[in-house]
């Protein structure tokens, strides 16, 4: 009888939150570390600082770089599904290996990687890239910034390069409807 009226409110429990119990375990974990780093930071001089800066990125990704990756996601959504309506009779199909309907292999996931991946590079390393504040970081590490944008634009060909291999393979091993 216990181990019903447990599934019970468990059913009652997932219906009302939308989300298993381990969910909300680890949002609260989230909401712990957070308070505990928050308390941390109040006795801070450049707390303030850090809050405005938090803030403002903030304001800059959710209304500033989230329209721009969408925008983007969407014409290379779109550049490849014309692609692919051009190529129709020739449309790559990947086995599933299950007896199931083949799926198709998509392109848009070998594109969105690398550009992730070079994106975020460029914003862990931007003031290196750019070359800002090249006095300070000289002071603090003896060297200069010259080889940053260098390296970025190599990390971020060898990304794409790849995932360009990766696809190339892809297609290599997938039959298509021709054949």
């Amino acid at each position: 009888m216990g181990d019903r009226s447990t599934q019970t409110v468990v059913a009652r429990f997932r219906a009302g939150y939308g989300a298993p119990l381990w969910h909300l375990l680890v949002l609260v974990g989230c909401f712990a570390v957070t308070g505990w780093v928050v308390l941390r930071l109040a006795g801070e001089t450049t707390a303030v600082r850090m809050l405005i800066w938090f803030v403002a990125a903030v304001i800059v990704h959710d209304l500033v770089m989230w329209p721009v990756y969408a925008a983007a996601d969407r014409a290379l959504l779109t550049a490849t599904r014309s692609a692919t309506a051009t190529r129709s009779a020739t449309a790559i199909q990947a086995d599933v290996g299950n007896g199931s309907r083949p799926a198709r292999l998509s392109v848009v996931n070998h594109v969105r990687v690398p550009a992730l991946g070079s994106a975020l590079l460029f914003v862990v390393y931007l003031p290196g890239i750019l070359r800002l504040g090249g006095g300070t970081f000289t002071a603090a590490t003896g060297l200069t910034q010259q080889p940053y944008l260098t390296r970025w634009l190599l990390a971020s060909g060898a990304m794409f390069a790849v995932s360009g291999l990766w696809l190339a393979v892809r297609l290599y091993r997938a039959p298509s409807r021709d054949r």
